[in-house]
């Protein structure tokens, strides 16, 4: 069914069945929705679906077209990854700066609220027609939706405006909406939301998981859970969090009476997420490695299932799979990241990255006896690892084609176009796929994509139960030896605890704020770390960590990224080499290493290290030259000058309910104060 369209304010987003509309920079979208959508709508659990499935590519990840990178990329702007150019806004200070205008989106959230606000009546009548298990799960998937859009939202900005209904075009109702509910409020209100979505929704089966299930919406409340208690915990004392000295919040005369026990609200969101995470765990089995590194020749599938779940078409039979994005060339549904896996990607894994995956026995690389060969070449660092890093991250014996004969990696793409170079050396292999007929009819890649599983249930289980109670439960236990025995790592954690050094761990996670967390909760950490490569998880762990505070002087320090161990032995492959005009390779390096003043260069300079360092080959206009750092300011975005003006009753900045984030000045175009 097509929505008449006739009345559509363009300054108003709305998403109707198909279309969505720009949006123009108001507070909380000011035209009403009740003017754009015809009353018939909304009577059959049809209508509900398509409604609710008009949403999906914009509030659920799902990098489809054709010069999209995909899940590829999503670790970037972490210590795990580098992706094309250094985010100068998060790691040269004085970059990041306060909008003018309107940044924060409300649109989703009213589309979301006109449904409910629309729907729930109609459903508590009985007027809308088809079977009834049908009618509760679309109505569900609206609320899941809700729910994941004010998780994205709180993680932004932290406390935040919780709105349930869709307001008339009135100034003094809209500045009354506007009034930021702290963060611990909006995370209880999320929960609320994922809860009456568990009790709405099917099964994952019901729809081959490529519809919002109730497996996910726990998963997503083990997630949501677990980030806001752990945020509470390690940003605890800052004014980040509400109640603690300095939260902007105190001043708001909306906020007197209130008090607030974070530990109490700390101790609530742990359990949430213990309780959430043991439901999909104890249901969801993990899909087992073979141990097999590279398939046979003309062999596609069949050889090792762990790495075929995120390169298969149709993963549904999968049983650590919960929600997963179909692609169909015949439909034009496509993604392009299959190329920027097999010819590089102008993106790279780091060296930190790497060097923080165990050996096959279970110890660091650094500890006695731990059987490291080094890192000479990339084969000979992955040799007797972690089956996760020997399976996802090419070395030069990983075959990049297994069609007719097997064609191996070799040597990273580290010069030639900037868009195919591996900028570390490093390549992900995760989400990579032998069907080489998927690159050579251009980029149409139809691999399915996978975005929850169950490994996360177990994985923020081990977690929560650890920060709540401060020791490894037998469920803990049993989960961490599952999720190491598939990795093909010693399932015996304890021996790999006692093996740690913090100090020889060039991980950012081993701190929360300027402290160094136990070598317990750090390995936890690793293994998170390490299961999810290429992911996305990576970012949002480190800030509820408070672990970008590792770029502070008095810890770590600023961070310059790396990569592969080059200036050894691996700039000698003649992969480097000069390609004549002809084709025909010469005997001269293609190799121009960093100078000052030098324009040309394409490597950074062997006499600086021998491992690559991307952000080290022009200096010129580097503002990362000397490596990353962070401010206090950035764990949380700014709130722009145009937002808390609208949301000001007396239209001044002092008189604003929608007050700005802590470090963050109130005017505009200004970088972070701290």
């Amino acid at each position: 069914m097509k929505l008449n369209l006739k009345n559509i304010c363009i300054c108003s987003m709305v998403a109707t069945i198909g279309l969505v509309m720009p949006a123009c920079n108001d507070f909380l979208d000011r035209k009403p929705v009740s003017s754009i959508t015809p009353e018939q709508y909304f009577n059959s659990a049809e209508e509900l679906a398509a409604y609710a499935v008009n949403y999906y590519t914009t509030i659920i990840a799902n990098y489809a077209g054709g010069y999209n990178a995909g899940p590829i990329n999503a670790d970037g702007d972490t210590d795990n990854m580098v992706v094309g150019e250094a985010n100068t806004n998060y790691y040269a200070p004085g970059r990041w700066l306060v909008p003018s205008s309107s940044k924060i989106d409300f649109s989703l959230i009213r589309a979301m609220n006109y449904f409910l606000e629309t729907v729930l009546p109609k459903y508590e009548a009985g007027v809308i027609t088809g079977a009834e298990e049908d009618i509760k799960h679309y109505i569900g998937e609206i609320y899941y939706m809700r729910a994941l859009v004010y998780f994205d939202r709180m993680t932004t900005y932290g406390d935040f405006p919780i709105i349930t209904q869709v307001y008339p075009d009135r100034t003094e109702e809209l500045v009354e909406a506007s009034k930021r509910a702290p963060r611990n409020e909006v995370a209880r209100f999320i929960l609320e939301d994922l809860d009456k979505a568990i009790s709405m929704l099917k099964t994952g089966s019901a729809y081959n998981k490529v519809r919002i299930n109730r497996e996910l919406a726990l998963l997503t409340k083990s997630r949501v859970a677990l980030f806001e208690g752990t945020f509470e915990k390690y940003h605890q004392g800052t004014p980040r969090v509400p109640g603690e000295q300095g939260w902007p919040g105190a001043t708001m005369s909306y906020n007197q009476g209130k008090s607030f026990n974070i530990d109490s609200e700390i101790n609530f969101f742990l359990t949430e997420a213990m309780n959430a995470a043991k439901e999909v765990a104890d249901n969801l089995s993990l899909v087992q490695n073979s141990q097999v590194e590279n398939p046979a020749v003309n062999q596609l599938y069949g050889w090792n299932p762990y790495f075929e779940m995120f390169s298969m078409p149709d993963p549904s039979s999968v049983n650590e799979v919960i929600l997963w994005r179909q692609f169909d060339a015949d439909l034009s549904v496509t993604h392009g990241y299959m190329p920027y896996i097999q010819q590089g990607g102008n993106n790279g894994m780091t060296k930190s990255y790497v060097d923080a995956y165990l050996m096959e026995n279970g110890l660091p690389i650094y500890a006695a006896n731990s059987g490291y060969k080094g890192d000479v070449s990339i084969d000979e660092q992955k040799t007797n690892r972690d089956g996760r890093l020997q399976l996802f991250l090419f070395g030069e014996t990983t075959a990049l084609s297994s069609e007719d004969s097997i064609g191996y990696y070799d040597a990273p793409t580290v010069i030639g176009l900037t868009e195919h170079r591996d900028r570390t050396g490093f390549r992900i292999r995760k989400h990579y796929c032998y069907d080489m007929t998927q690159i050579r009819s251009g980029i149409r890649g139809t691999n399915g994509l996978i975005v929850a599983r169950a490994a996360e249930a177990y994985l923020n289980y081990i977690e929560a139960s650890y920060v709540k109670n401060g020791s490894i439960d037998n469920t803990a236990a049993t989960y961490w030896r599952q999720i190491r025995e598939r990795a093909g790592v010693d399932p015996d954690f304890s021996k790999t605890i006692a093996a740690t050094d913090l100090s020889k761990e060039p991980d950012w996670g081993v701190y929360s704020g300027s402290q160094k967390v136990d070598e317990t909760l750090y390995n936890i950490r690793r293994e998170r770390r390490c299961e999810f490569i290429g992911e996305g998880f990576r970012q949002r762990d480190l800030l509820r960590w408070r672990s970008f505070d590792a770029l502070f002087t008095e810890n770590m320090g600023t961070y310059i990224p790396e990569g592969v161990n080059f200036w050894t032995e691996l700039y000698k492959n003649r992969a480097y080499l000069k390609v004549d005009e002809a084709g025909n390779i010469t005997s001269e390096s293609g190799l121009i290493e960093q100078a000052d003043g030098l324009s040309s260069a394409n490597v950074s300079n062997r006499n600086d290290s021998k491992y690559l360092r991307p952000y080290r080959v022009i200096k010129e206009n580097n503002e990362v030259w000397n490596g990353y750092q962070w401010q206090k300011a950035y764990y949380l975005s700014p709130i722009s000058v145009l937002d808390m003006t609208l949301a000001s009753p007396d239209g001044t900045l002092e008189g604003t309910y929608l007050y700005q984030n802590p470090y963050w000045p109130t005017t505009a175009s200004s970088s972070a104060l701290e």
